[in-house]
């Protein structure tokens, strides 16, 4: 059991000073990382976190880039947070990839893998598969260190959650890895458990949450998974029976 996820106290944060041993951690490891297998090409979508940009996942595009992938950031510049503006930006990326290429893998962080989960949501034939990493799949914001900027906002952190359970109500048809960490200072691990989505494969990692993006265990579960034989096309998406949730 994993308990009831509960907002990180601002303290938590403290423990994000350890992404530095994952940056140092990813120097010391890049020989290994230089035997993963290459990947089939197929296109590769990585989506940052609130607050970040496609700089903050630029180690792990050129990571997968030279694991012979098509990869690509998102170009919507800084994640604001506002899933319901971003989501249809996000959708146009994947549908105008997927048409060039085939179906795309989504690799989202935190914030950026809820976005990544909705696309799939929404667009399962054109998904190939999803990864998440800190992502809170469970309240939105309201288990995150960014709560309070939510709420300062004039956001109803509760209504969000609301919405969010009601839009699982649709389950998603794509096979979902999701990374999490108990080291994790900004998002509470609970969040990150996906406890509705059938199959659904949860990695339990060490690296810090500001650290996934610098870290070689995470890259490499990354790698592996986008190097698993792709499942088949997903059914035709269904109408929602809600908007995206998001603030």
């Amino acid at each position: 059991m994993t308990g009831t996820p509960r907002t990180p106290h601002p303290l938590r944060m403290a423990v994000e000073a350890r992404a530095l041993l994952d940056g140092a951690e990813l120097l010391l490891r890049t020989p290994s990382l230089a035997r993963v297998r290459k990947g089939d090409g197929h296109s590769v979508i990585v989506l940052p976190g609130f607050g970040a940009s496609d700089m903050s996942t630029a180690l792990l595009r050129r990571f997968l880039s030279s694991k012979g992938y098509d990869v690509q950031g998102w170009g919507l510049g800084t994640n604001h947070g506002r899933v319901i503006d971003l989501l249809p930006m996000v959708l146009h990326l994947v549908r105008t990839t997927a048409a060039r290429s085939g179906r795309v893998s989504l690799v989202g962080w935190s914030l950026g893998g809820v976005l990544a989960r909705e696309a799939a949501r929404e667009l399962p034939n054109q998904v190939r598969r999803v990864i998440t990493m800190g992502t809170p799949v469970v309240g939105g914001p309201k288990y995150t260190q960014t709560a309070r900027t939510f709420q300062a906002r004039g956001v109803d952190l509760d209504h969000v959650e609301r919405m969010i359970d009601e839009r699982e109500l649709r389950p998603i048809t794509v096979p979902i890895t999701a990374i999490y960490s108990h080291n994790d200072g900004v998002v509470d691990w609970r969040a990150c458990i996906d406890r509705v989505t059938p199959g659904v494969e949860h990695i339990r990692v060490r690296a810090t949450h500001l650290g996934m993006g610098a870290s070689a265990e995470v890259f490499r579960i990354v790698a592996h998974r986008l190097a698993a034989t792709p499942p088949a096309a997903g059914p035709a998406p269904r109408p929602a029976g809600t908007a995206p949730a998001g603030s």
